[in-house]
Formats: C-alpha cells, sequence, structure tokens
C-alpha cells in the first residue's frame, strides 16, 4: 500500500524537476524544505512552484542573504520593537514571545521606514531558520517552526491606529507568502475583550491553517504554557524558572520590553496618509456623520485633517438614524474641541460600549468668514464572529 511518504515522494520529485533551474538559489534543497512549500500549496505542485519562484525574486528584491550579516536594523527599532526568542517548547521548537501592550508603534513608526520593519522580520526568520537548522541536527529529528506566545496584556486603544494595523498586515503576508509552514502554534495569553477586534481586522491577512493553530488561554494560562514548555525554558514571568543571568524574570536580554519611544528619534511629525472622503464645511455651520452600531463591543476609529485653519471635532450618541438633532441635544461621548489639524493631522478610536447611533461631528459653526476643507476616514471595526478556539 501507498504510504504517506511515498506519497510526498511522488510530489518532491515532481517538483524538484519543476524548479531545478531555481534550485541552486535556495537557501535549503532538502526534501523537508521543499515539502513546506508543497504543504502550503495543498499539494498542488504548479501553485507550489509559482510560489516558490516569486518568494526567489523576493529575496533578491530584499537582499535576505546578507540581511544577518550585512545589515544591522535601526537603533529605534532594536531598542523599542517588542519581543524576541527565549527558549524551545517540549518538542524543541524555539519559542518567539510578541508583547503587544508596551509597543509605541506610533513613535516607532515616525522614526524608521516600513520597509525597516519588513526587512527586520524577514531577518528573524532567516535568523529563526538557522535555529531550526541547527535543533534538527542537535535532536536528529526535523524541527522547521516556531511557537508563539502572544501576550495581549495592555491592548488598549492606541494599538488600533490604522498605520500599525496596516504594517501588522503588511508583515503577516510576508510571513504567509515566503516562511510557509514557519508556525506549530499561537498561544494567545491575557486577552480583553479588545482582542477580538483586533483579531477580526488580521484574520484576512492569515491563511485557514495559521488561523486553526490560533489558541486563546484562558485564566489557567500559565499551567496551559507549562504544557507545551518546560518550565526550565519559560521566563520566571510566564510561570517557568528562567531567569536572565541577573535574575530578571521577563528575561529583557531575549525578550524586548518595549516602551514609549522618546522624541528624538522622530524623523517625521507625522505620516502621509490616505483619505477616504473629503467634505466642505460652509462658514457658521457643521457637518455630521452617522454610524449604527447594533452591538457593543465594535471601535469606532477616525483619522482627519483640515486644510488652511483647524477645525472641531466631536463624538456623540443619539438614539434614531436619520433624525438630525443639535450638538447640544445628544449625549457626548468624545468633547467637541477645537483640532489643529491643519498642521498635525488627527485621529482616535473609542470602544463602542453601549448600541445606538454615533455621530461623528466636524464643527465650523464658529468660524464667521472661512468655510473648511476636511478630509477624513472613519471604519466601524467588528469583534469577530468566530474568535479562535479558546483552550479549557
Amino acid at each position: 500500500p501507498t504510504t504517506s511518504s511515498t506519497f510526498s515522494d511522488i510530489f518532491i520529485g515532481q517538483f524538484r524537476e519543476k524548479i531545478q533551474d531555481v534550485l541552486p538559489q535556495c537557501p535549503y534543497q532538502s526534501d523537508h524544505y521543499l515539502l513546506r512549500w508543497l504543504r502550503a500549496r495543498s499539494f498542488n505542485v504548479q501553485k507550489s512552484e509559482a510560489m516558490l519562484r516569486k518568494h526567489l525574486e523576493f529575496r533578491k528584491s530584499i537582499k535576505a542573504d546578507t540581511l544577518l550579516t550585512e545589515w544591522k536594523p535601526p537603533e529605534v527599532i532594536e531598542k523599542y520593537f517588542t519581543g524576541g526568542m527565549c527558549g524551545f517548547d517540549r518538542e524543541g521548537n524555539p519559542v518567539w514571545y510578541i508583547l503587544i501592550g508596551p509597543v509605541d508603534m506610533k513613535g516607532l513608526l515616525l522614526s524608521a521606514s516600513k520597509q525597516d520593519f519588513i526587512r527586520c522580520k524577514v531577518r528573524e526568520c532567516e535568523m529563526l531558520e538557522k535555529v531550526y537548522e541547527s535543533q534538527s541536527e542537535q535532536l536528529g529529528r526535523n524541527v522547521e517552526s516556531l511557537t508563539m506566545v502572544f501576550d495581549s496584556e495592555g491592548l488598549a486603544l492606541k494599538h488600533f491606529w490604522k498605520p500599525a494595523i496596516d504594517l501588522y498586515g503588511e508583515t503577516l503576508t510576508m510571513f504567509e507568502d515566503n516562511y510557509p509552514e514557519g508556525l506549530k502554534k499561537i498561544l494567545v495569553i491575557k486577552a480583553p475583550k479588545l482582542f477580538s477586534v483586533i483579531y477580526n481586522l488580521l484574520k484576512p491577512f492569515l491563511s485557514e491553517e495559521t488561523r486553526n493553530k490560533v489558541m486563546v488561554l484562558g485564566s489557567n494560562w500559565q499551567e496551559v504554557l507549562r504544557k507545551y514548555i518546560d518550565p526550565d525554558e519559560l521566563p520566571v514571568v510566564y510561570g517557568g524558572n528562567l531567569t536572565d543571568a541577573d535574575n530578571d524574570p521577563r528575561c529583557r536580554t531575549k525578550i524586548n520590553q518595549g516602551g514609549q519611544v522618546p522624541k528624538s528619534y522622530h524623523a517625521r511629525e507625522f505620516l502621509k496618509v490616505q483619505y477616504d472622503h473629503c467634505v466642505s464645511i460652509s462658514r457658521g455651520s457643521s457637518h455630521q456623520l452617522e454610524y449604527e452600531i447594533l452591538a457593543p463591543g465594535c471601535v469606532l476609529r477616525w483619522q482627519f485633517c483640515s486644510e488652511g485653519a483647524d477645525v472641531g471635532f466631536g463624538v456623540f450618541i443619539k438614539k434614531n438614524l436619520g433624525q438630525w438633532m443639535k450638538a447640544g441635544q445628544m449625549q457626548e461621548v468624545v468633547p467637541s474641541q477645537r483640532y489643529n489639524a491643519h498642521l498635525v493631522p488627527e485621529d482616535g478610536s473609542i470602544s463602542c460600549t453601549e448600541p445606538g447611533v454615533y455621530v461623528i461631528r466636524f464643527d465650523n459653526t464658529y468660524s464667521v468668514l472661512q468655510s473648511k476643507k476636511v478630509r477624513f476616514s472613519v471604519d466601524v471595526l467588528l469583534p469577530s464572529s468566530d474568535s479562535p478556539s479558546s483552550h479549557p
């Protein structure tokens, strides 16, 4: 009978033949390596070939082969981008920690380019490939993926800033396209209610296989982590015995703790934004936008800039859709005030704790002479209807 290994061998043989012209350019040429590309495309040889060829183009354009030896990430990323590799799980796979709370994405993106972040992530992936290689040799079996611990303590509305979410999406796409089968499991710990909204935003960038590897752990998360990771390989702060040489329970030398980026690193005052809409508000008048929120737990997010002079902005809530009301007749959610949005673009978000009609109001009633042009984008971010599996 045909075993699954001979089944794989047949496909690997066909795949090797198809890509023999570029095989020397591949960083690895083992059957295990080729199998990752086949599995990522459900053993469709044609699709796997297209995926691998595209990856080799990507390697060339980003200079992946020399990132570890010839490129150093900007200091601000090295100092303030959270997370890192620390220890191995019980099966010998490296464990990578991501800390969402202490990361100052706005400060980072004002200080370094998006390309630098992508390059930095590729560099980490290349470093991990080397770890897989040495672990495989040491253990005498194939290691090719990592266990990720996603520490979502401190996840807040500031993390919904659109440029940051866009960058996360781009990074995930890069990872899915170029390092297939690289994730063994993602263990989400300390997830607040908002996690469901951020997961819904990032879900489109994840393959179904990756989504199935996400586990949201409950209050017994330390116990579950110890089930997958030996306590001697798990930092004290996560319920294990591991510390740095100076007894630091957070293992800071391996897991970067991030923090607020000092303004001295900022290379620009604000990021260029593409807005969805533009409206002219006559002198002495205002402009209202209505968003019906049917269930609590959504996030209302906005970005805007004005031309030539400042503009008033506030968020209100009312009961009925389509019924125009003055600001004074509605319940204030974000107090109305004037913003110098002609100098620095404004952005923000709120968590909609109660259902109702939320009104975003641009105010120019105070201006006797000048009409205002306002460019803006507004999104209603919904919680995920199919949040990843919760662990008992």
